[in-house]
């Protein structure tokens, strides 16, 4: 049987888009330009760059003008890859560091959910909806300034476990409730600090349990 006319349109469409991309990054009259881009880890990279724009379309749709840039390391330590952004002005550079950025973005976003309850509010008002979400990402921030100036000055200890060594203190490291309990929790007499209604190691190995648990 014969596939519909629409059906082997978009299929010939897709298998010549699909083979658009490598023929660019094989074509010797591909432009490309060498660029020092900062990389993940606080490193930099050395990337080839070569940049596009084209048109998305699809049936039924208006079409939408893009950018496109193909990338590839120099040291050909990662295959090469494409980044497609709807806002043709974007420079190259813009599209890679946003690329780069991405994986903070949406661990701070799965952060002030867990610990801060982003997008589990229970407002009927729009308003208290539309202000709710920034005044909890402001308070992700002031928790994040308050703690650097903390451990800058008192250090951290790290929970660590035999399965996550951690060299940087998380968000939930950061909210520091081992410092705060212990300061408005569990003050002891001064004069005798071990003796109190039960053994100081138990109560330590409790305060520490509770802490990872909260």
């Amino acid at each position: 049987m014969n596939p519909h006319p629409l059906t082997a349109a978009k299929a010939a469409r897709a298998k010549k888009a699909s083979a658009y991309l490598p023929q660019q990054l094989s074509n010797p009259q591909t432009v490309w330009t060498r660029r020092t881009l900062p990389w993940y880890g606080n490193t930099e990279r050395v990337l080839e760059l070569a940049s596009f724009t084209a048109v998305w379309f699809h049936d039924g749709l208006p079409p939408v003008p893009i950018r496109y840039v193909l990338s590839r390391a120099v040291a050909a330590k990662f295959p090469p890859q494409c980044l497609l952004a709807t806002d043709p002005t974007l420079t190259p550079t813009d599209m890679l560091a946003y690329f780069i950025r991405r994986w903070q973005m949406e661990t701070t976003f799965q952060q002030v959910r867990t610990h801060l309850g982003v997008e589990t509010q229970r407002q009927w008002s729009e308003k208290a909806i539309l202000r709710t979400t920034p005044a909890l990402l402001g308070l992700f921030s002031l928790v994040t300034v308050l703690a650097h100036a903390l451990i800058a000055q008192h250090g951290l200890d790290l929970p660590k476990s035999a399965w996550y060594a951690k060299a940087l203190p998380t968000f939930s490291d950061a909210l520091v409730r081992s410092h705060l309990w212990t300061h408005f929790t569990f003050q002891i007499s001064a004069t005798d600090p071990d003796m109190i209604k039960v053994p100081k190691r138990l109560l330590l190995r409790f305060h520490d349990l509770l802490c990872y648990a909260a």
